[in-house]
């Protein structure tokens, strides 16, 4: 099944979250896309519920089912919560650390950005938008990358880092310090729903 690359404002609005992450999607109309407007909605199933608390996390990392299902059973096999070592897991790709630093205004921008080899990590060239950072690995531009223009748009309007991340503005670079807790990942989303859509 292919990723995803139709309007995200649909999207956004069928599942009720912002993946823009500015909410822009959601203020005219707060509710799903269909003719007949806000009081079209059936009460959902519990798999219904399930479903979209899969597709709301799916869409919001950009991620096909099958990448999705492999991060979910790689999450199965580590100790602890599974639904929090999955969220971690989806936090710790390449292409979402670089939207966190604020290299990138959106997620789907910042996986261009490593496709395309602009970015690095520990000082070498990865271009696979779903490697996986160790806490304590450095993610920064390559030279002749930090002048581009997305990036530099990026910069301006990013003001907020999260705290297991650190950046330095300087030299355009950010640090994986520690794996991220439960409560600084997306409060929108209820990983055990998702957990419970898989174990059917």
């Amino acid at each position: 099944m292919a990723r995803y690359t139709g309007p995200s404002w649909k999207i956004s609005r069928r599942l009720g979250i912002s993946l823009s992450g500015t909410g822009k999607e959601l203020e005219k109309r707060p509710y799903a896309p269909g003719q007949h407007g806000p009081n079209q909605r059936r009460k959902l199933s519990e798999y219904g519920l399930q479903l979209q608390e899969k597709q709301k996390l799916r869409h919001m990392y950009g991620i096909n089912e099958r990448q999705f299902r492999r991060i979910f059973d790689d999450a199965g096999r580590m100790a602890g919560v599974h639904g929090e070592n999955f969220m971690i897991l989806l936090e710790s790709r390449l292409d979402n650390l670089v939207y966190r630093l604020g290299l990138a205004r959106t997620r789907r921008q910042a996986r261009q950005l490593v496709n395309h080899g602009h970015v690095t990590v520990d000082g070498k060239r990865v271009d696979i938008a779903s490697y996986r950072v160790a806490p304590g690995q450095v993610i920064g531009l390559r030279e002749k990358s930090r002048n581009l223009d997305i990036v530099k748009e990026a910069i301006e309007v990013n003001n907020f880092v999260p705290e297991y991340v650190e950046f330095n503005a300087e030299a355009l670079e950010g640090k994986y310090t520690r794996l991220p807790e439960r409560s600084e990942l997306p409060a929108e989303i209820t990983e055990a729903l998702i957990v419970e859509f898989y174990s059917r």
